[in-house]
């Protein structure tokens, strides 16, 4: 039954994000917002809730290790999976926006701040609260940083026929069936995994965040098919700026967060490898097969030593 409902749940994914791409596109256009600002807020953000609710969820029932490694495992799915699968099918990417210039800064502050706050084992409700202001300074940042992208988006003939009522409620299908179909999956995974007997640090860092990461995959995918480079490449950095913040933030408020770094040292390895390498890709524009193997192999790396 388990395999059933897994299989039921990736469709509505699917379904769940055209509607989602259609729809954001929708309404950048009717604001005349950059598509890489509506990828990075509204889809990353979308997105980023099923990592939020099982992270929340588990740090609410004392399971640390389950809702850390989420988080971990989000972002190294989200660069090396995602990205490397977006890299390796997509004909040709070239993002109108200057990616490295202007958001590889938030590519790594995350990270950084991450990495030293987890220094002495613990993530508290102090570092929640500066995890959180992290967001609101991402998204001032990019609704000042914004301007210079917002020429030449807006299509008349698109905006005259706009429609909040029909927007709104083609869009909240949409999540409905994104946020509702990673929600099954990741129960019915879960359910296979515990009759595996599966631990809980590699069922939130491999079963949960693959599960979560499975809307920012599907989206993303949607995204480049559409031609739409600018906000596949956006949801990914806005989701993991989420993760670190909201996702981890909110889990602190709920309940201080622990973590061995003794036994999770290889995945934080991991973690920051695929940060640097989605640098190095930026900065040299390699949106392509070469890119993609970078990371893909960056993520073997992670399945086999997390299975050996």
């Amino acid at each position: 039954m388990d395999y059933m409902i897994f299989i039921v749940a990736m469709a509505a994914l699917i379904y769940g994000a055209d509607f989602i791409i259609k729809e954001s596109e929708r309404i950048a256009l009717h604001f005349n917002i950059s598509h890489f600002v509506i990828g990075a807020t509204l889809v990353a953000f979308g997105t980023s809730l099923p990592e939020m609710a099982a992270s929340m969820m588990a740090a609410s029932q004392g399971k640390s290790d389950m809702a850390v490694a989420n988080v971990i495992g989000s972002v190294v799915f989200n660069i090396t999976l995602v990205l490397g699968i977006v890299f390796l099918i997509a004909k040709s990417m070239n993002p109108e926006r200057d990616l490295f210039r202007l958001d590889s800064a938030w590519v790594i502050i995350p990270l950084v701040i991450f990495l030293v706050m987890i220094q002495d084992g613990v993530i508290g409700r102090v570092d929640a609260v500066i995890f959180l202001f992290i967001m609101v300074s991402y998204l001032f940042f990019l609704f000042t940083s914004s301007k210079e992208d917002l020429e030449d988006e807006i299509d008349d003939s698109l905006t005259e026929k706009f429609n909040w009522r029909k927007t709104i409620v083609l869009l909240s299908i949409g999540f409905v069936f994104t946020l509702g179909g990673a929600n099954f999956v990741i129960e019915s995974g879960t359910n296979i995994a515990h009759q595996l007997g599966v631990s809980e640090w590699i069922i939130g860092l491999f079963l949960i965040s693959l599960g979560t990461s499975l809307p920012e995959l599907v989206v993303s995918l949607v995204a480049i098919k559409k031609g739409n480079a600018d906000m596949s490449i956006g949801n990914i950095i806005g989701s993991n700026v989420a993760n670190f913040s909201m996702v981890l933030g909110g889990s602190a408020l709920i309940h201080p967060l622990t973590i061995n770094l003794h036994e999770s040292s290889f995945d934080l390895i991991i973690l920051s490898a695929a940060s640097v390498a989605l640098l190095f890709i930026l900065a040299n524009k390699l949106f392509n097969k070469a890119g993609s193997i970078f990371l893909l192999a960056i993520l073997a790396l992670f399945i086999q030593n997390s299975f050996t």
